[in-house]
């Protein structure tokens, strides 16, 4: 036998078409309903919308439950320069041939150990940055992120064209 529970909500009133139900973080329900709909129309709304609000809250309850997931682990950058730049080297020298038209001359290539980006293209001042971390990656990823930063001197953004 089902017991069907009155569910508890924050009613606001606003210059709305619609009613709106939505599960705050905390877990309570809030509602916005247009000032012209009845409160007993807004009470049989959100009771017909119960299925919903149980799923929605069983779905926060799990997130809130799972632990929080492990901070990236940055590997120790253990080339030299010299080593990462005989790495990138083969990748800058295939494409720079490619792209020297549209970089408008001799890209400068600089080296950085980076948080959070593999690399970095400025145009304006033909200068690509690439992570020193990068040369420990697989010789597929190197490629792809030089000829991605090459690409930029074509496309300076990452827009549809790009």
């Amino acid at each position: 036998m089902h017991t069907e529970e009155k569910l508890v909500y924050e009613l606001t009133r606003k210059r709305i078409k619609n009613i709106n139900l939505r599960l705050r973080r905390d877990g309570t329900l809030a509602v916005s309903a247009p000032r012209w709909v009845s409160a007993a129309e807004i009470d049989r709304f959100v009771q017909s919308r119960a299925g919903w609000a149980a799923r929605a809250r069983a779905r926060l309850a799990a997130a809130q439950e799972r632990p929080a997931p492990p901070a990236p682990i940055e590997l120790p950058v253990t080339l030299t320069d010299a080593e990462c730049m005989a790495v990138f080297r083969p990748w800058l020298d295939r494409w720079a041939p490619v792209f020297a038209a549209a970089a408008g001359g001799e890209v400068q290539i600089r080296l950085k150990t980076l948080k959070s980006m593999w690399g970095v293209c400025r145009p304006a001042r033909r200068e690509i940055t690439l992570n020193r971390r990068l040369a420990m990656q697989p010789a597929a990823a190197v490629e792809y992120v030089v000829l991605h930063e090459y690409l930029h001197f074509v496309h300076p953004d990452h827009g549809k064209a790009f």
